[in-house]
């Protein structure tokens, strides 16, 4: 899996950075390995310029699974970290979501989750 990371101008993108946010990454989407070729991961600080506010990282990851259009997802934080793990956890479970409607497509049927009613009834 290759995983890109791409800063605003107003984020240092350190070695030390880009090491933790990978690593990050990688982790939320380890099981899904087999399928995803590509991931970017966009890193922004959305009020720099007011230096103040909530949930002012931004962190936009889209990722490219074999077969499908590539998926992305945003989420917004006080903190790139929390951004980072707030996208990585979205998008994990959009793709775990992606993967199984596609493979109940193909045949593959759910379980029946209720049971059968009993037959009441009884013949004499």
């Amino acid at each position: 899996m290759y995983i890109q990371i791409n800063t605003d101008n107003n984020i240092e993108g350190s070695e030390s950075l880009i090491d933790l946010i990978s690593g990050k990454v990688e982790s939320a989407l380890s099981r899904f390995s087999d399928h995803v070729t590509q991931v970017n991961v966009h890193l922004s600080d959305e009020n720099s310029d007011k230096k103040v506010g909530r949930d002012a990282m931004r962190c936009m990851i889209e990722v490219r699974v074999e077969g499908l259009q590539p998926i992305a997802v945003t989420h917004q934080a006080v903190t790139l970290v929390q951004a980072v793990d707030g996208a990585a956890a979205k998008l994990a479970g959009l793709i775990e979501s992606t993967l199984g409607r596609l493979r109940d497509k193909k045949g593959r049927r759910r379980a029946n989750l209720t049971p059968p009613e009993p037959n009441l009834r009884e013949d004499l």
